[in-house]
């Protein structure tokens, strides 16, 4: 399969601009970008950051390489003098922003390019990527609370692209999820992987107890056997007396599962299997899992997969030019389009707290004082410095920082209901609003 050079996930008209920055001679100029989101989609009452490790890693091998450059220049998208630029391009500036994990609202900085104007052409890179693993990592977050702390698995490799399956584990991995089931995020992320067998298994064979004997002699006792191919009832028994005692866990991925999982229960306590587990499947969610719990499911593990990659709203992160080199300054710039009116100069955040939960994102653009920052956690980190990463990519990072991101939150920011952000944000520009 040809791998996708990096440098063409993008949008042409990114390239379209860089042909008149450099006619113009801006191409060069300093520039500061932001990325940010005007509001939390889904009503969502927190977003939690996920794609940034991937985003800098990428950003490390962003290149126009010869069969890029002749490809862009046969199909007339780019001129030979921007060809040529493009030949020697390498992003070399610095990225400021939120780490991996950590909670953010409506206009948040999560990230800040500090760079050329040349480095607008890493804006759908940025996005693309931004945008798909906050959209999971929020998601899987709310899915890691409704749980109650039980074992979650993501299992939803099959119902997105191949390579979003690989970041859809990564990042419902950093928002709490214990393993997943795609083994390419096992590999490249250390995200620890679990599964067993699907229906196709026990139906291959002359019977249940075919099936069941086969995977527990290879897999050993401890497997989770899939119970509910026929009859749940009948398939818990046939697999405590398969297994025995040192039976895993079972697997019911249909049918009302709260009373098959409260049957399966009473079966084996009653046999005397009080510690295998039960693991629940099937078009899952938060509310989903919300519900089951609510009618007491019997249930120790939630495998969570297309309503976690596909069933969520991307929250919408814009990357906006914010201030641009004048002279010898950089000139603040800004949107005023009704309705996507954004705010000039480069900005850097902090998290206000009372007794320890949060309550405020406090934006101050640079070079304004404000006392209220004292006292508050920063949460604008340097990510990037002359193109190479300063900080830890790894999801094993993002994951601890989100626990602790998560853990500040107040009770109310759980609630499954629709709302407005839990937290409240405040943008210090030095103007007097009087």
């Amino acid at each position: 399969m040809i791998k996708t050079p990096s440098s063409l996930l993008t949008d042409r008209y990114e390239l379209s601009m860089l042909d008149g920055a450099l006619a113009s001679g801006v191409i060069d100029a300093k520039a500061t970008f932001e990325v940010f989101t005007r509001s939390l989609a889904n009503g969502y009452r927190y977003g939690l950051l996920g794609g940034t490790g991937r985003l800098l890693d990428e950003l490390a091998s962003f290149r126009f390489d010869d069969s890029t450059i002749s490809w862009l220049v046969t199909n007339n998208i780019v001129g030979s003098s921007l060809a040529s630029y493009l030949a020697n391009y390498h992003f070399a500036g610095d990225v400021f922003g939120y780490l991996e994990g950590e909670v953010f609202t409506a206009h948040s900085p999560v990230l800040r390019i500090e760079g050329r104007f040349a480095d607008i052409v890493l804006e759908t890179l940025a996005l693309s990527i931004l945008n798909y693993d906050s959209g999971v990592a929020t998601k899987a977050a709310r899915v890691v609370h409704a749980a109650g702390g039980r074992r979650l698995i993501e299992m939803g490799s099959r119902r997105t692209n191949e390579d979003a399956a690989v970041a859809a584990a990564r990042a419902a991995y950093i928002a709490g999820f214990d393993a997943t089931s795609n083994l390419a995020a096992g590999l490249l992320y250390g995200v620890p992987t679990a599964g067993t067998a699907a229906h196709a298994f026990i139906l291959a064979h002359a019977s249940e107890r075919d099936a069941f004997e086969a995977q527990v002699a290879v897999q050993g006792p401890a497997t989770t056997l899939l119970v509910d191919t026929f009859d749940t009832e009948a398939g818990t028994l046939l697999a405590l007396e398969v297994a025995g005692g040192e039976l895993g866990a079972i697997r019911i991925d249909s049918g009302d599962m709260v009373n098959s999982s409260q049957r399966s229960r009473k079966l084996m306590d009653e046999r005397g299997a009080t510690n295998v587990k039960i693991t629940l499947t099937g078009d899952l969610d938060e509310y989903a899992i919300a519900e089951l719990l609510a009618r007491d499911a019997a249930v120790d593990t939630f495998g969570v997969g297309t309503k976690l990659v596909t069933g969520f709203t991307p929250p919408g992160f814009v990357f906006k030019l914010v201030a641009i080199e004048d002279g010898h300054v950089m000139r603040p710039v800004a949107k005023r389009s009704v309705g996507k009116l954004s705010t000039g100069g480069a900005k850097d955040a902090f998290r206000r707290l009372s007794n320890g939960v949060a309550t405020t994102e406090l934006v101050v653009v640079r070079g304004v004082e404000d006392e209220r920052t004292v006292g508050s956690r920063r949460l604008t980190h340097h990510l990037v410095q002359d193109g190479s990463a300063v900080i830890d990519t790894s999801a094993t990072a993002a994951r601890q920082h989100a626990a602790v991101a998560i853990a500040e939150l107040p009770d109310d920011a759980f609630s499954l209901t629709i709302d407005t952000p839990i937290l409240v944000t405040e943008l210090v520009t030095g103007e007097r609003d009087d």
